[in-house]
C-alpha cells in the first residue's frame, strides 16, 4: 500500500481568490479592523499559523478562543464566496484521480494547511471532496511539517496498516510542502501549478517535478511504477 497525500490549494485547484478574501473579510468582522496582509506567508501555510499571524497584526492575543473565533468567522465567509469566484480544478486532477482509485495499493489522503471544514467547502465545491477518506489538516497543528506523521497515524488507525515514509508521497505547489515531506522522510512530489516557478520549485530538490498533473500516465509511471494500462 501506497499513501499519497495532496495538497489543495495549487495543487488540486484554485479558488480564485476566495480563501483570501474570505480571510480579509473575517479579520474586518472580528477585529474590527484593516490589517495589512503583505507580512503573511500565506503559500504553504496552515489556516492557524495564518489565524495567528494576522491576530497579532490586529494588535490580538493569539488565545484559542480569538485563533477558531476568526476562523469561524473566515468559514461562514468562505462558504458564500466559493459561489462567486472563479476558480476550477487544476488540470488532469479528475482523470489521475480516478485512476489512482481504480488501484487497491493506492490510498488518496489530503495533507493541507486548510481546516477539514475548509477544505470540505473548497473540494466539496469543485466535486472532488469524495475522492478522500481522511488526511492531516490545520485543526491538527498549525506547523505544517507537524502534519505529516499525523496523517501516517491516521492512515494506520483507518486501514490497520503501517506505511512506512518510503511508501508515502507527499504532492504540492509550494517549498513548503517539499519540506513537511522531507522532514518525516516521504517522498516529495512537486507540481508548478501554484504560485511558485518550477526553477524554484527544482531548487528544493524535490523527487519528483511537473509543470502539471495533466498527464495522467506520465505520473503514474513516475509515482506509481507498478502501473499498468
Amino acid at each position: 500500500m501506497k499513501l499519497y497525500l495532496f495538497d489543495i490549494d495549487g495543487t488540486l485547484i484554485t479558488s480564485g481568490g476566495a480563501g483570501e478574501a474570505s480571510l480579509k473579510q473575517a479579520v474586518r468582522a472580528f477585529c474590527g479592523k484593516e490589517v495589512d496582509f503583505s507580512p503573511v506567508t500565506m503559500s504553504g501555510n496552515t489556516d492557524t499559523g495564518i489565524a495567528r499571524q494576522l491576530l497579532g497584526l490586529a494588535d490580538m492575543e493569539p488565545t484559542e478562543q480569538n485563533i477558531m473565533g476568526l476562523l469561524d468567522c473566515y468559514l461562514a465567509e468562505l462558504s458564500s464566496r466559493i459561489h462567486q469566484h472563479d476558480g476550477r480544478l487544476l488540470p488532469g486532477i479528475i482523470p489521475l484521480l480516478d485512476r489512482m482509485e481504480e488501484r487497491s495499493d493506492c490510498l488518496l489522503a489530503l495533507l493541507t494547511g486548510n481546516l477539514i471544514r475548509g477544505a470540505e467547502v473548497k473540494l466539496g465545491h469543485y466535486g472532488v471532496w469524495h475522492y478522500f477518506a481522511f488526511g492531516a489538516f490545520a485543526d491538527d497543528h498549525h506547523i505544517r511539517n507537524e502534519l505529516g506523521p499525523i496523517a501516517q497515524s491516521r492512515a494506520l488507525t483507518m486501514h490497520g496498516e503501517i506505511i512506512p515514509p518510503e511508501q508515502i508521497y507527499v504532492i504540492g505547489d509550494t517549498p513548503r510542502d517539499i519540506e513537511c515531506g522531507k522532514v518525516f522522510g516521504a517522498i516529495t512530489v512537486a507540481v508548478a501549478t501554484g504560485h511558485h516557478s518550477r526553477e524554484e520549485l527544482a531548487s528544493h530538490h524535490p523527487d519528483f517535478l511537473f509543470d502539471d498533473l495533466s498527464d495522467a500516465d506520465a505520473v503514474l509511471a513516475a509515482i506509481a511504477p507498478e502501473y499498468q494500462n
